[in-house]
């Protein structure tokens, strides 16, 4: 068995590097700088999948930590962990289409499924970082 005790901070990082791309690519649009956006969106597609593979390896071979917190923080946890999961599953095809929209140069098409992946692939990787600070950093391993 691997080490995968960092795994989790490095999915963290992967999410918050992919969000901060997100955003740059979203800026660059709106100032028309075409090959920048490009270039940002691209960085970001594959950012996330370094996620993903890293995320699958740490689940793989950890399994699920359950979260220790009680009270209200439990509930905001969950409320974040439950839209975080079904967004990420929506994410992955949202994220092909858009593409392929792009690369086959169909952007009024890219533009009207962009309005909606975009937002919802920045809450998923905003919330993936909150899911990382509530679960690892909240409450530590002992």
């Amino acid at each position: 068995m691997i080490d995968v005790t960092s795994l989790p901070a490095v999915n963290a990082t992967l999410n918050a590097v992919a969000f901060v791309l997100l955003l740059w690519g979203y800026v660059m649009i709106r100032r028309q700088r075409r090959d920048a956006h490009r270039g940002g969106m691209i960085a970001a597609v594959v950012t996330s999948g370094l996620f993903l593979a890293s995320y699958l390896v740490y689940h793989a071979q950890a399994g699920s930590r359950p979260f220790p917190g009680q009270g209200p923080i439990r509930a905001i946890y969950f409320f974040i962990l439950i839209t975080h999961v079904v967004l990420a599953a929506a994410i992955v095809p949202l994220v092909m289409v858009t593409l392929a929209r792009a690369f086959r140069g169909r952007f009024a098409a890219h533009r009207r499924i962009a309005r909606w992946t975009l937002p919802l692939w920045l809450y998923v990787s905003m919330t993936g970082v909150a899911i990382y600070v509530m679960l690892y950093r909240l409450y530590p391993v002992q």
